[in-house]
């Protein structure tokens, strides 16, 4: 096995996926965020009004945002057309969890744009918070979901 984003001459290159079918293609991201007890105890109904406005709601913008540049981002993806960019939030304890869904139809997955997306969800949460917590710690970014391609990721049945 070798690394998809090398070429023959050891060099860094975008993949060729002309020669890949057309399918239907979606990615779970997620990222944690575990934050001090000061944060946690402003989280009513599951968002926090600071004074830079509602914390998820904010993050949840701003990861939409994310996933629609991630091509800028990240220098050897392929610009996709996104059908579809939901984040999601939950929070509980002094966690808060941020998922993010992206869809397409195309030649290659959309991971990158799921994990991007989280991740500037998740930056723009501590952003908000750090007045109370710069100490908060954004953690466990992974792919939980990825389906719709020749090499599928499925959580485990419950």
């Amino acid at each position: 096995m070798s690394l998809s984003h090398i070429n023959e001459s050891n060099q860094a290159a975008m993949v060729d996926v002309s020669g890949k079918a057309v399918t239907a293609r979606r990615a779970v991201a997620e990222a944690r965020i575990t934050v001090n007890d000061a944060v946690a105890e402003q989280f009513h109904g599951g968002e926090f009004l600071s004074k830079k406005g509602p914390v998820f709601q904010t993050a949840i913008l701003a990861g939409v945002m994310g996933a629609k540049q991630t091509p800028s981002l990240i220098p050897l993806c392929h610009p996709l057309p996104l059908d579809d960019c939901q984040i999601t939030t939950e929070f509980s304890g002094n966690e808060a969890v941020l998922r993010c869904t992206c869809r397409t139809t195309g030649r290659t997955g959309v991971e990158m744009e799921a994990l991007t997306g989280v991740t500037i969800a998740a930056l723009t949460f501590f952003d908000m918070i750090k007045a109370l917590d710069k100490t908060a710690v954004i953690h466990s970014v992974r792919v939980i979901e990825k389906t719709g391609g020749k090499s599928d990721i499925t959580p485990p049945s419950a």
